[in-house]
């Protein structure tokens, strides 16, 4: 698993698709302030963290989630 933390929500879940080599892998992503905001354009929020730690061996069976926030914010 790469490091994708500090990653435009974007640029992560494109990276994850590279990675994987299926350009439809899906992951998640939820409000890492805990605000329940959803991320519409994922292009305008950033990873803060990831459920599957860097270096860390995964299949396309594993569910990939990130927590984000908007990109002019800090993470929490």
């Amino acid at each position: 698993m790469p490091n994708l933390v500090g990653k435009n929500l974007q640029a992560a879940q494109d990276e994850m698709q590279s990675v994987t080599g299926n350009p439809v892998f899906i992951t998640t992503s939820h409000d890492a302030t805990g605000a329940g905001r959803h991320q519409v354009l994922d292009r305008n929020w950033k990873v803060c963290s990831q459920n599957v730690a860097p270096g860390k061996t995964f299949s396309e069976e594993t569910k990939i989630d990130f927590g984000a926030v908007k990109n002019d914010e800090s993470c929490p």
